[in-house]
C-alpha cells in the first residue's frame, strides 16, 4: 500500500492519528520537500514516529518515482506531504503512476494553508481562484497571475496568494555546467509579494488592485507564533511577519461585516483601516 499522508502545517503533532498509524505501519517513508515546508527539522518527525524519514526532493518524486513506489504492492510505503497531499499536481501524478503500477493507494488527509487560511476571519466561500506568485528574475518577471487576480476582484471575491519556495535550486552556470550545486533555500516574504504585485499593477494599468487595496498577510499560519496582520499593501510593505512560511490574501469587495470586524482585530493600523472600510465597502465602526 501507498500511503499518501498530510501532515498540516506547523510540525510533527499535526499528523492525524490515522496518518501516524500510517507511519508507523510502512518499511519505507518519504518526506516531500519541495513544495511546502514543516517548521521542525526530520530528526523531530524521526523521534516522533519511531520511523526513519527519507528526503524526497523534486527530481526523486517526477524523475524516479519508481524508487518511492519499489514493491510497494507487497509493503507499506508512506510519502509525506506537508498540509494535505493534494495541495501540488506532482502528488497527483505519483497517485497516477501507482496505479499503474498496481500498487492500491490510500490519502489521508489534513489541514493546508487552503482552508486554514480561514484564520485570517476571511469567509472560505467567498475566494475566488488562488495564484501562485514566483521569484523576479532580471530576465523573467511573470505576469499571468495578474488575469486571476482581476477576475476575482471583478466578482468581489477574495484572492489567496501563495508565495515562491526555492529548495535544492541551481544557478543558471551551474545547470550549464552540470555541476550539483545549489543555491541557499529562498522562502518569498510577503513584502516581495507586496513589491511585485505593485510592480505589475504598474505595467498592467488595469486597476485590478492599487497600493491602497486591502490585504492580509500571514506567517507560519497554524503554529504557536503565527502572524496575522491586515490592512492596505502599502502598509503591508513593511511589516515584519519573520519566519517563513508566509501567504498573502487580497481582499475583495463582497466583504462582510464579520469579516471586517476580525480584519479590526489584526489592523497594522485601525484608523487608517477603518477608513478604508469606510470609503471602499460602506462599513462603518
Amino acid at each position: 500500500m501507498l500511503y499518501i499522508i498530510g501532515l498540516g502545517l506547523s510540525d510533527e503533532r499535526d499528523i492525524t492519528v490515522k496518518g501516524l498509524e500510517a507511519v508507523k505501519s510502512s518499511e519505507r517513508v518519504y518526506l516531500e520537500s519541495y513544495t511546502s515546508i514543516l517548521m521542525v527539522d526530520k530528526q523531530r518527525l524521526e523521534d516522533f514516529y519511531g520511523k526513519e524519514v527519507t528526503i524526497a526532493y523534486r527530481e526523486t518524486v517526477e524523475s524516479y518515482s519508481d524508487e518511492i513506489l519499489k514493491d510497494a504492492d507487497k509493503i507499506n510505503v508512506s510519502f509525506l506531504v506537508v498540509g494535505d497531499p493534494y495541495g501540488a499536481t506532482t502528488h497527483t501524478d505519483l497517485v497516477i503512476r501507482a496505479r499503474e503500477l498496481g500498487v492500491p493507494v490510500k490519502t489521508i488527509h489534513n489541514a493546508s494553508i487552503m482552508n486554514a487560511i480561514g484564520a485570517t476571519g476571511l469567509q472560505l466561500y467567498a475566494f475566488g481562484q488562488t495564484i501562485s506568485m514566483v521569484f523576479f528574475t532580471e530576465s523573467w518577471r511573470p505576469d499571468s497571475f495578474y488575469d486571476r487576480v482581476k477576475e476575482n476582484s471583478t466578482i468581489g471575491l477574495h484572492t489567496l496568494c501563495l508565495l515562491d519556495i526555492k529548495v535544492r535550486e541551481q544557478s543558471m552556470e551551474n545547470m550549464m555546467r552540470n555541476r550539483l550545486i545549489y543555491e541557499p533555500p529562498r522562502y518569498m516574504t510577503v513584502n516581495e509579494a507586496v513589491e511585485q504585485l505593485l510592480e505589475t499593477e504598474e505595467k498592467r494599468q488595469e486597476k485590478a488592485y492599487t497600493e491602497d487595496t486591502l490585504a492580509v498577510g500571514v506567517s507560519r499560519v497554524g503554529s504557536d507564533d503565527q502572524v496575522i496582520r491586515a490592512g492596505t499593501l502599502r502598509q503591508l510593505l513593511t511589516v515584519d511577519f519573520g519566519k517563513p512560511l508566509h501567504s498573502l490574501v487580497i481582499v475583495g469587495h463582497r466583504l462582510h461585516l464579520l469579516e471586517a470586524e476580525v480584519l479590526r482585530e489584526n489592523a497594522v493600523d485601525l484608523e487608517g483601516l477603518n477608513l478604508v472600510l469606510r470609503r471602499d465597502y460602506g462599513i462603518d465602526k
